[in-house]
């Protein structure tokens, strides 16, 4: 089955969602051209990026990926084809920290650069940054939505009684405004999206983007209560999940149900999280080509609600 395409303001975007968090450090730029190759033979449109990418790696600036992308598009001749989400204002950022206007503004232009094109399809805010109004935040998106940089904005990281004062303040002042939003979400971590932000979320019908879709990997059944673990940065947060009742019923529960559709956990595991209210597509990485039919399965498995009912007590 084809992977399902939604509409997000003017953009038709396709899910899941490729993160490009592991592209220029956990994926070279050979390894991170196959991976967006495939995902593309798939059907897939959606890639997702930031300009703090990889900043956290020994010896890199940030902007690895997106260097990467550039590269990929340009290579291939198909940036038409594919939509670009790019972010700014993380803290781990060296160079543009914080969403003053002209750190917005300078931020752009530098992923602009890497990425080899004049525009971005979706420019989100990184991380909110609770020292600036909201108006200069919306108000300088909305200068880059009429300068043509950018086609559509989001937030990311955001409270949800930010998200709503940045919104009335588009309503109120005629400017762009947010159509997208993404955040930490997924089978055992709920309680930063459910609740307020997601019916900010809701009740602004905006598209929802949920990271760490898959919990640093421990949604992928990989890992289980009687293997050892290999200690490492990648790895601590699955071993902690593992340590709680909750990440062993999760696990329980995910092993039933994708035994009964001879399914990947990981499928499972976003096939939970698309069916969730506002949820439009789940991000999702790979660091190599291998890690990609699971991921995209997520377009061939419809859950039963009994199924879906059990995912969400388990994980409760």
């Amino acid at each position: 089955m084809p992977l399902t395409t939604y509409k997000v303001g003017q953009l038709s975007v396709s899910s899941p969602c490729l993160g490009g968090n592991v592209f220029g450090w956990g994926a070279d730029e050979p390894t991170s051209f196959t991976v967006l190759d495939a995902y593309t033979a798939a059907g897939g449109n959606f890639i997702d990026t930031a300009d703090a990418y990889s900043a956290w790696v020994e010896g890199n600036q940030g902007g690895e990926s997106e260097t990467v992308i550039g590269n990929w598009h340009a290579a291939r001749g198909n940036r038409d084809d594919i939509v670009i989400a790019t972010k700014a204002g993380a803290q781990s950022n060296p160079v543009h920290k914080g969403l003053a206007p002209a750190t917005i503004r300078a931020a752009l232009d530098d992923s602009l650069r890497r990425l080899r094109t004049d525009y971005v399809d979706l420019f989100y805010t990184h991380f909110d940054d609770e020292s600036v109004p909201v108006a200069d935040i919306v108000g300088t998106l909305d200068e880059l939505v009429r300068a043509g940089k950018v086609r559509e904005i989001a937030a990311s990281n955001i409270s949800p009684e930010r998200l709503k004062a940045s919104l009335a303040a588009s309503e109120q002042d005629g400017l762009a405004r947010y159509v997208a939003l993404q955040s930490h979400y997924n089978l055992v971590e709920r309680d930063q999206y459910e609740g307020a932000l997601a019916q900010v979320a809701a009740d602004a019908g905006l598209a929802v983007f949920p990271y760490y879709a898959l919990a640093s990997g421990f949604l992928t059944g990989k890992y289980r209560p009687d293997d050892a673990i290999p200690q490492g940065p990648r790895t601590a947060k699955a071993s902690a999940y593992l340590e709680t009742e909750r990440g062993r019923r999760v696990l329980r529960a995910l092993t039933d149900v994708a035994d009964a559709h001879g399914a990947s956990p990981a499928t499972v595991s976003l096939a939970w999280l698309a069916a969730q209210p506002t949820v439009t597509a789940p991000i999702v990485s790979a660091r190599v080509p291998d890690q990609l039919p699971a991921l995209l399965a997520l377009a061939d498995l419809e859950l039963t609600e009994a199924e879906l009912a059990a995912l969400t007590n388990a994980s409760a």
